[in-house]
């Protein structure tokens, strides 16, 4: 602490964004003045890039707060957080960066607000080296929801690496409290589910692709249990740019979801694509707990 400010060293742990995330809106809910340093000091480009400094941005508006250091390659910012208001919000990274880590910044902070919000997030839906917005729905959503609120994610238009594009818009009322829950015991999985996408110049024949190397690598270890990845093409209307990808959502007896994920690019192999996801899903059931990592 210097006088009432919190010092938080950005370069601990994995030394990336999540750490500012996270002590972002803890400083906003709590009402304390913030410093980060050495921000993202673990990452081959240090500082803030585009998708953070527009989460920090998006705080800033919705508590009239003030922020130094906001810009670009920035390494330190300091946070004055105000009184948390509702309304609408918008957050553009103007990149691919990910609207789930948007949501991740503001989210707990108008979870807390005066009046009901409204987040308009723009960037990548289905970005690398974060959730993809399919994960937010299909396992982020009902999760969370147990804690006795609710929210709406309406995806306007999906955006891939590199150039973004995409828009959610995040309906949610304040609560004064959370309910605690219990999710200790994983139980038996009841059911597992997906989708295999492309948009854009891509054919669905690799969205078909993905969804089979998935379900093939998956009935090795799971044979009693009906696998239904759906192969999608998304409307053009609906997504900007060219992508593909794949997420698979495994439901147990007890509530408990768990995922795997991943995306296609240039050059990399559908079938690949759907086996890296089948095995994070895999995974994620093998280490026996009652959320995935």
């Amino acid at each position: 602490m210097d006088g009432d400010r919190v010092e938080i060293d950005g370069g601990v742990m994995e030394g990336g964004g999540q750490i500012l995330r996270v002590s972002t809106a803890l400083s906003c809910l709590l009402g304390l003045p913030l410093r980060v340093r050495r921000i993202r000091a673990g990452r081959s480009q240090p500082g803030l890039r585009p998708q953070h400094l527009s989460g920090l941005e998006m705080i800033r508006d919705l508590c009239d707060g003030q922020l130094d250091g906001g810009e670009i390659g920035s390494t330190e910012i300091t946070f004055t957080p105000g009184k948390i208001k509702g309304g609408t919000h918008i957050a553009d990274t103007k990149t691919a960066g990910s609207v789930c880590l948007l949501l991740q910044v503001a989210m707990p902070c108008v979870l807390f607000a005066a009046s009901p919000s409204e987040l308009r997030l723009k960037g990548g839906t289905n970005a690398e080296m974060a959730p993809q917005i399919d994960y937010t729905v299909l396992v982020f959503k009902p999760i969370i929801e147990k804690f006795n609120f609710t929210f709406d994610c309406d995806i306007k238009r999906r955006g891939y690496y590199p150039q973004g594009g995409g828009e959610v818009i995040i309906r949610m009322s304040p609560v004064k409290q959370l309910s605690p829950i219990n999710l200790t015991e994983r139980g038996t999985v009841t059911k597992i589910h997906g989708r295999a996408f492309v948009a854009g110049a891509l054919p669905i024949k690799l969205a078909k692709d993905m969804a089979s190397a998935a379900v093939r690598c998956i009935r090795k270890e799971i044979g009693d249990l009906y696998v239904n990845i759906q192969p999608v093409r998304e409307p053009d209307n609906q997504a900007f740019g060219t992508g593909s990808g794949i997420i698979i959502v495994a439901e147990t007896s007890t509530g408990c979801l768990f995922a795997g994920s991943s995306l296609g690019k240039r050059g990399k192999n559908s079938d690949r694509v759907g086996i890296e996801a089948a095995e994070m899903l895999l995974g994620n059931l093998r280490h026996g707990g009652a959320v995935d990592d």
